[in-house]
């Protein structure tokens, strides 16, 4: 992926989504609608260089250009970018950054206290928070006529390492407590898993080693089983891309399952699965709602997802299979 330098001499497009990789995948059909209506546009993201090789993978990105939360002004100057996209929030921190390109077309929510009741583009749609996000973003950029569907959420095929074919993926971690399912019960849905015959590895990132391990020692696995903090971000794709299930809280694995139509179970917590769910297809959603206390930074399991039983879990692999 080239990241952003001087102009290659084409109009610029930029959308900003200064986020994680789960952010980043919903907002993908958003980029592909937006792609098919600016296609002699250079298609620029603004998201944390990290996320790259996931950039890659992206059909129709030109340029990355590297981008760490909202602290920053983008390093741009006024009138550069063409049309500018803000797929980050409906805040003012997001909606200043993006209205600082001084852009030739904006796309963006409406915000109080910036614009007009009604805005002085009349095409800025009002914030909802009673849409999915993947709908959410493709109704701001339909709101400015581009065509584009929620559903569409494939990626390229990524890279994979050797031996990554049919792999029953547990994905043990999250980026907070609140998604942290119990390493007891991991361990048990993988040690009934592999008896039916499933290649189980365990995945999560560098931090989340230790916990990966402990999993597949509790359910009888050997550390060579555990490629946490073994692969990189693109070849972790590339795992979800090939397997034959993935188990996983709702994190960036669950939407990678989802980009690659790969069948699996998705354990939600605080964050609802309404807003945050994978789209139709071989996905299975386990909650209980009633139960949520919905802090999505929270340092304890949320009650909604402990709710989430073994026998829960295992059941959803036999209509998945």
């Amino acid at each position: 992926m080239r990241y952003l330098g001087s102009s290659d001499g084409r109009p610029e497009l930029l959308a900003l989504r200064a986020l994680k990789l789960g952010d980043l995948l919903v907002a993908v059909p958003a980029l592909q609608g937006l792609r098919r209506a600016f296609p002699h546009h250079r298609l620029v993201v603004a998201v944390p260089g990290w996320l790259e090789p996931i950039v890659e993978l992206v059909d129709g990105v030109d340029a990355l250009l590297p981008t760490v939360g909202l602290d920053d002004p983008l390093p741009l100057p006024p009138g550069r970018v063409d049309v500018a996209v803000n797929l980050h929030g409906s805040g003012r921190e997001s909606r200043l950054l993006v209205d600082a390109l001084a852009a030739r077309v904006t796309m963006a929510h409406r915000v109080p206290g910036i614009d007009g009741d009604p805005p002085a583009d009349p095409r800025m749609p009002p914030w909802r928070d009673d849409v999915s996000e993947r709908e959410r973003w493709v109704r701001l950029v339909r709101a400015f006529g581009v065509a584009a569907d929620a559903d569409e959420v494939r990626l390229r095929s990524a890279p994979a390492p050797p031996g990554a074919e049919g792999l029953t993926v547990v994905h043990v971690g999250a980026a907070y407590g609140s998604r942290l399912w119990p390493v007891k019960r991991f361990a048990e849905v993988a040690r009934h898993l592999a008896a039916r015959g499933h290649g189980v590895v365990f995945t999560g990132d560098e931090r989340e080693r230790e916990r990966a391990l402990a999993v597949a020692g509790a359910s009888g696995h050997s550390d060579a089983a555990v490629l946490a903090g073994r692969l990189s971000l693109g070849r972790f794709a590339g795992v979800i891309e090939r397997a034959r299930l993935v188990v996983s809280a709702d994190t960036g694995a669950a939407h990678l399952a989802s980009a690659y139509a790969t069948p699996s179970v998705v354990l939600f917590g605080p964050a609802p699965p309404e807003r945050w769910g994978p789209p139709p297809g071989p996905h299975a959603v386990l909650t209980a709602a009633e139960l949520r206390r919905g802090d999505p930074f929270g340092e304890k399991p949320d009650p909604a997802l402990l709710a989430v039983t073994v026998e829960d879990v295992l059941r959803a692999v036999d209509v998945l299979e």
